[in-house]
């Protein structure tokens, strides 16, 4: 193993994170410090990518907001994070789908994965 790598693992915690890929529809809170008050705040949207692997890696999520889209990147291993939900599960065939910039309103729909829930006795 790379001696840097091996470094990163240990001084970095790994957050407890659901697992989710691009095209899913998240809700992601995190912490915000305003001067020398925390809050929790939620970010609500699409993943359009995921990016990187091991302490470095990233992910970005997409929301429209006022008519204007909005897309905040947010690091995987971030101690700001407190949680993450996934809301919804996309059925895309891309890892990074860039394309739903372009797109607004019924353009914009991403068609949602169903789970069959079968009971095995």
């Amino acid at each position: 193993m790379d001696a840097i790598k091996f470094v990163e693992q240990d001084l970095v915690e790994t957050n407890e994170l659901p697992d989710f890929k691009a095209g899913d529809t998240v809700s992601v809170s995190y912490t915000i410090r305003e001067g020398n008050k925390e809050r929790v705040q939620v970010f609500q949207g699409t993943v359009i990518q995921r990016r990187g692997s091991g302490v470095s890696e990233t992910f970005t999520v997409r929301k429209v907001s006022g008519g204007m889209g909005v897309e905040r990147v947010f690091p995987m291993s971030s101690p700001f994070i407190e949680s993450i939900k996934v809301n919804k599960s996309g059925s895309v065939r891309r890892a990074r789908i860039f394309y739903m910039r372009k797109r607004t309103g019924k353009a914009a729909r991403i068609k949602e994965k169903l789970f069959v829930k079968t009971d095995k006795k």
